[in-house]
């Protein structure tokens, strides 16, 4: 897997090199120091994950993730990476897409689980975390049911239920009786039906919009 490392400090970048490339199926393919880097450097190299730092001069994470999935036609999955875990920032990138969120003080077995979790994209990366993130700052945003909750099968909101508790695909074929073929198939059509990217996007729709309750 091809990492790109954007952090305005020099240092973490470097210990998150040192421990990714450790790693035989990870390499870091490239750095960038701010969000305004990251951007041409993510579409000239093209890497399967970025580990985004949040607060970065002249653009941030957010406006940096936002820029790389809107421009990239299989843009890479974000990881952000933040030093305070119940932070409107972080919130605002998970919204913007990104696909999970880590903090800087994590240990170093934990920053590779990430990376290939959230690489693999079959789990919620911290779920707990980002119900509680979800309680303080999504809210109701909309007044009334979202239209893709009605278009939802029974089964399939079961899955995104699922899918908010953190669940894998394993999981869920296990908790619902069937196949690991017929969970990831119910998985793709909740993201289909939702219009959301991956699980991270689908869950924050279903927490903003009431149809999922954060508390």
């Amino acid at each position: 897997m091809r990492v790109v490392l954007a952090d305005d400090e020099r240092m973490v970048r470097t210990a998150l090199r040192v421990i990714l490339d450790a790693e035989p199926d990870l390499e870091v393919v490239g750095e960038a120091s701010t969000g305004a880097e990251a951007v041409p450097v993510v579409r000239e190299l093209r890497p399967d994950v970025v580990l985004m730092d949040v607060r970065m001069p002249e653009i941030d994470g957010i406006r940096a993730t936002e820029q790389i999935l809107a421009t990239l036609d299989e843009p890479p999955r974000i990881l952000v990476v933040t030093t305070f875990e119940n932070d409107s920032y972080v919130y605002d990138a998970l919204r913007a897409g990104a696909a999970g969120f880590l903090l800087k003080r994590a240990a170093a077995e934990e920053l590779v689980q990430a990376v290939r979790l959230v690489a693999r994209s079959d789990s919620l990366l911290f779920p707990a975390a980002v119900r509680s993130l979800a309680a303080e700052y999504g809210g109701r945003r909309t007044p009334a049911p979202p239209p893709w909750a009605a278009r939802l099968t029974e089964r399939e909101a079961e899955v995104l239920r699922l899918m908010a508790r953190g669940l894998t695909n394993a999981e869920i074929a296990g908790r619902m009786g069937v196949g690991p073929a017929t969970a990831k198939t119910h998985v793709a059509s909740v993201l289909a039906k939702t219009g959301a990217r991956d699980r991270t996007q689908a869950v924050i729709a279903a927490y903003e919009s009431g149809f999922i309750s954060p508390g």
